[in-house]
């Protein structure tokens, strides 16, 4: 009997294990696919290449508006195949990893349950104290419709793959995945429609910031808010989109349709039904939200599996945590203990830290909100990126900073200080009191300090 079994080698199982064979030889890792990760193979990585060709693109094409005169071509084959090699150049790296694991640890197959110790994989069976399930997640999309257009339907699963760029792509989606390949594919000369299900993009909660994101992304996407297709159809020009908006009915036709709205579990594959008959309603799995702890059992969901935040350092940080309660089963203790960040990596990029402005409405915390435009702000104006704003959240009693959200140029990396600043329960006092350079975006910060300080010294 192993100490304990990983099923699934993605992000949050390959941490898992390199915890794991810290504290104990008695582990096995089952796989079922390649033994890389979601985020290195149609993920975080190959869609931040395509993102960063389509914004070099977007910014030499704004180069005559400061007198340089620029003759440029854009070759889509090439640039696919500069995306799926620096992709491959990721995935390689995390299966060189993978493939210097002791080789009696490591099982490639599909696992399934038999009972709360016992899995079969390839018609074998093994046994554990405890396991970690981190089988990862996978694109969701409707059926029909991929029965009907074929290859013409892809996800972001698929959309790394294509040879070259198409000339017309229509989008089903406005969360994050869909924003960040549209707005690029949109960039990169491809003719892009957004349809989305609703009136938000991204993910700001900020009703201010938010109602900026959709007249800014607007500009530059065509983007159909609050509607969706009706129907869709193959036909030899390409996918035929049937929508009705205003009250008319509308065709669109596209070379391809790209789903983006959202992933499944795959822990479907799991029959976790042979643990306990309730467990088939996966959408409503008693997952203890801090422990990520399988009701009584000796069982732990990381990582995309089991989230609502599929955040890669965040399926890093549950799977090596899962490992230490996994071996003190008598002490468990939460692992979701992580300073929230999200960044949405579209022009202007998005995030949020901390607690979000819809969060700390919902749970009444009494807070200012710190305020500061970027249109006018000076280093924004010397990089031809002065659009955007940023909110910072303190609170009113201890004026300790909760939360931020974030539009504008380069968020990730205030973002980051942010989160950290958060992490260390820091005030606005103590950040006011540290120096900010001249001229940079991080003076924006210090604008939307003083504002929040001013309303915290009217209320005091």
């Amino acid at each position: 009997m192993y100490d304990i079994i990983i099923i699934g080698a993605g992000t949050a199982g390959q941490a898992a294990y390199k915890e794991a064979i810290k504290h104990t030889s008695n582990i096995l890792i089952v796989n079922h696919g390649p033994w890389d990760t979601t985020c290195a193979r149609v993920g975080c990585m190959p869609s931040k290449v395509l993102i960063s060709v389509a914004n070099q693109l977007h910014d030499a094409q704004s180069l005559e508006q400061i007198g340089i005169t620029t003759h440029l071509h854009l070759d889509s084959k090439k640039i696919m195949l500069h995306v799926q090699n620096l992709r491959n150049k990721f995935t390689q790296a995390a299966l060189k990893d993978v493939a210097r694991w002791d080789s009696a640890h490591k099982i490639s197959g599909q696992a399934h349950f038999i009972d709360v110790q016992t899995i079969e994989i390839n018609q074998q069976r093994y046994q554990a104290r405890s396991f970690i399930l981190a089988v990862g997640s996978t694109p969701s999309f409707d059926q029909q419709w991929k029965q009907e257009l074929g290859q013409k339907l892809i996800t972001s699963d698929e959309v790394f793959e294509l040879e070259q760029l198409p000339q017309s792509i229509a989008v089903i989606g406005s969360g994050v995945i869909a924003l960040e390949l549209a707005q690029a594919l949109q960039r990169l000369g491809v003719k892009t429609t957004i349809f989305a299900r609703s009136r938000k993009v991204g993910t700001l909660t900020s009703p201010l910031l938010q109602k900026m994101a959709q007249e800014l992304l607007s500009q530059e996407i065509d983007i159909k808010f609050e509607v969706l297709p009706t129907q869709v159809r193959n036909s030899k020009d390409g996918v035929q989109i049937v929508y009705q908006e205003h009250g008319q009915e509308h065709n669109l036709v596209a070379d391809y349709l790209l789903v983006a709205t959202g992933r499944r579990t795959l822990l479907n594959t799991l029959r976790l039904e042979n643990i306990d008959a309730q467990f088939t309603d996966l959408k409503n799995l008693p997952v203890h939200p801090e422990t990520k702890q399988l009701a009584h059992y000796p069982i732990f969901i990381v990582g995309d599996a089991h989230t609502k935040t599929p955040i890669q350092h965040e399926a890093a940080h549950e799977g090596r945590s899962a490992v230490l309660n996994c071996l003190n089963l008598k002490q468990i203790k939460n692992i979701r203990n992580l300073t929230p960040i999200g960044i949405v990596f579209c022009e202007p990029e998005m995030a949020i830290v901390g607690l979000s402005f819809k969060q700390l409405e919902s749970d009444k915390i009494p807070f200012v909100t710190g305020y500061v435009s970027y249109a006018q702000q000076g280093r924004a104006q010397v990089l031809g990126k002065n659009y955007g704003a940023l909110e910072v959240y303190i609170h009113a009693e201890s004026r300790k900073i909760l939360g931020a959200e974030l539009l504008m140029t380069s968020a990730e990396h205030l973002a980051h200080l942010l989160c950290w600043m958060i992490t260390e329960d820091l005030t606005l006092d103590h950040l006011l009191a540290k120096p900010f350079y001249h001229p940079t975006l991080e003076e924006g910060l210090r604008t939307a300090l003083k504002h929040a300080r001013r309303q915290l010294n009217a209320i005091q």
